[in-house]
Parts: C-alpha cells; sequence; structure tokens
C-alpha cells in the first residue's frame, strides 16, 4: 500500500488454519494472531473486522497456517499514485533496507530444491516503519517515479517484475549487487523483509538517498534502467521479452489455453 504513494490505515483479515483442537494448530493460530497484534501496533494500523476458518484439512492432514490481511490506504492525490514498474530508461534504481540472504520459507527452495522449511524471515517493525515513511514521502515529494516491495521470490523476481509490468512499454535494467560474504542465490532469491526497489525522479536520487538516511533507512544505488535486457550482476542476463512471455503466459500454458502468442 505504501509502495502506491497511499498511508496505510487500517487492516481487515481471514484466519485460516487447521483444526484447533490439534495443539499444533491451534499454537500457529495463536502465533498468526499474536503477531498480527504487535505489528498492527507498531505501524498505528488497527484491524477493522475479518473472520476465522479452521479444520481446512484433507486426509495429509492441515493446510499451511494462511493469514490473510487486506489493508486500507489513503491517498490524499491522485498525482502521488505510483507503479511498481520501471517508468521508462535513464532512471536510477535504488534499493531501500537491507539484504541479508533469509531463505527459510521461500519460494526459491520450494520451487528450485522441493524444501518447505526454515524460519520465516526476521522482521524488525521499527525498520519496517521507517521505510514505509520513507517510501510515502519519497513519493509526495516527488523524488520517487516507481516502488516495488520485495516479497515472494526475492531482490531477482521483484527486479523482474520491475522490468515487466508495464506490459505496453517494458524496460530492461543493468543492476550491481554486492553479495559480500552473501551465497549469490540467497541474495538474489533471500526473502529478507523491510526492501522496497524504488527509482528516482531524473536529477533527484542525491535527494531520495539523504531523505533515506535522515530516517535510518539503508539505502544504496543498485543500477540504472534502459535497454532490453535485464542484467544483474555476472548472475542473470535475460532478454525483458522472454521474462514477459514466461510472466503473462505461464497460467494459461497450465491450463492448456493458447495466448496466440500474447
Amino acid at each position: 500500500v505504501a509502495c502506491t504513494g497511499a498511508r496505510p490505515v487500517a487492516i481487515t483479515n481471514c484466519l485460516n488454519f487447521g483444526n484447533p483442537y490439534k495443539p499444533e494448530s491451534y499454537w500457529q493460530f495463536r502465533e498468526a494472531v499474536l503477531g498480527l497484534g504487535e505489528a498492527c501496533r507498531a505501524l498505528e494500523t488497527p484491524v477493522t473486522g475479518g473472520n476465522v476458518s479452521f479444520y481446512n484439512e484433507n486426509p495429509d492432514g492441515a493446510i499451511y497456517p494462511t493469514p490473510v490481511v487486506g489493508m486500507l490506504g489513503i491517498l490524499d492525490s491522485v498525482e502521488h499514485a505510483t507503479r511498481a514498474a520501471f517508468p521508462g530508461p535513464d532512471h536510477e534504481i535504488f534499493l531501500l533496507g537491507e539484504n541479508r540472504g533469509e531463505i527459510g520459507g521461500s519460494e526459491y527452495l520450494a520451487a528450485v530444491h522441493n524444501i518447505l522449511r526454515g524460519d520465516a524471515p526476521s522482521l524488525d517493525l521499527e525498520l519496517e516503519r521507517k521505510l514505509q515513511e520513507c517510501v510515502v514521502t519519497g513519493i509526495r515529494e516527488g523524488l520517487i517515479a516507481s516502488a516495488h516491495d520485495v516479497s515472494e521470490g526475492g531482490l531477482a523476481v521483484a527486479l523482474a517484475e520491475c522490468c515487466i509490468l508495464d506490459r505496453e512499454a517494458p524496460v530492461g535494467a543493468k543492476v550491481d549487487l554486492d553479495a559480500g560474504e552473501l551465497r549469490p542465490d540467497f541474495l538474489l532469491f533471500g526473502e529478507d523483509q523491510s526492501r522496497i526497489v524504488v527509482t528516482a525522479s531524473p536529477g533527484r536520487g542525491a535527494e531520495l538517498a539523504h531523505l533515506a538516511q535522515s530516517l535510518g533507512v539503508p539505502v544504496q544505488r543498485i543500477g540504472r534502467t534502459g535497454g532490453s535486457t535485464l542484467r544483474i550482476g555476472e548472475w542473470i542476463r535475460l532478454p525483458v521479452a522472454d521474462l514477459a512471455q514466461i510472466y503473462y503466459s505461464v497460467i494459461a500454458g497450465e491450463m492448456g489455453i493458447s495466448t496466440g502468442g500474447k
């Protein structure tokens, strides 16, 4: 919600779990409620309503715990409405937040290694609050031209989505990342929390970096938009057209529906 330029104000929820009479399912439910409450207090987003769905099980066991949150935000001016897609070539790309390479429970482990385990990524609620304040303020002051949160799939997937989410005008990017002591695959696909990929409005990159630093938000310039290829360091070099083809045709392909090349 913050990435659109709106200020989050309230949530509703749908909490989906297994049989609460089973200790493990009840524990999952209890921890989810406590976590939601802690986050809502820290971010000042009260719960306006919601519902709970129990006994979601099959002969092999319960579903994975699935708390779903719907959030309301207020956009003071339509001029502040911000998209996730890169707005065009020759924009500086910044990462707000810090790469830690937390891979537990990630799509990468599930999809590539068929592993469903590990702790969920850690979350510093004070940093999250500062990050949201930074991106909303940056958008309202005209410093940020696009913003996309890093979530499922990690940083590499977020960057790919930024390239192709404007289906009519996809744009490539050249990104350089310092892995440091992190494994490259953990850097690319770790689902560390409190990270947002933004582009600076032309000529305002230094102001954006200053704003983030003043709020205590880690910030680094990681690249520039342009061209027809997404390049991330020495690890990824893919045509944007190929990424778009996969992204926009995969569901139809799984269902056996021809998209006619679109």
